[in-house]
């Protein structure tokens, strides 16, 4: 009955684990010795190719909403170095941004003078400030701002 298996899988382009014997048609199949014979069964039924279960998604899709409202990404779960997950560059240009677009919203609300709003910009370009945070640091350290 193995080499049955064998053959069937073979004809089926499939594993023997996934050939299936209908349990009525054992004696047909026991006589069943030529490829035409096997193919002959399977037309009719008598064998028959079985789809195991998948692997299943539902523990991924949990990861997956927890990882989204930010829980498991601590440091034991990442992998690949720091510049791996966000490249330089990529980091680079979101911090740029937004401490240009926080220059931008000041000079606008005429907080900060023009020349004042130049120095910063190109304090900015020179990376010179961490974040957004740290020009308002500046900015109250320096008494740039300009009472209304």
């Amino acid at each position: 009955m193995i080499s049955k298996k064998r053959l069937a899988a073979k004809i089926l382009k499939t594993s023997p684990q996934k050939i299936k014997f209908s349990e009525e048609a054992l004696g047909e199949i026991q006589k069943a010795i030529t490829r035409s014979d096997i193919r002959g069964l399977i037309a009719v039924g008598k064998i028959v190719k079985v789809n195991p279960s998948q692997q299943s998604r539902g523990r991924a899709r949990e990861t997956m909403r927890q990882k989204s409202k930010g829980r498991q990404k601590g440091k034991g779960s990442r992998k690949g170095s720091q510049f791996a997950r966000e490249d330089r560059k990529r980091k680079w240009i979101n911090r740029v941004r937004v401490q240009r677009e926080f220059l931008k919203e000041l000079i606008v609300k005429s907080l900060i003078t023009t020349p004042t709003y130049r120095e910063l910009y190109q304090k900015v370009k020179g990376g010179f400030f961490r974040n957004k945070r740290h020009i308002k640091l500046y900015l109250t350290e320096y008494k740039l701002i300009q009472k209304k």
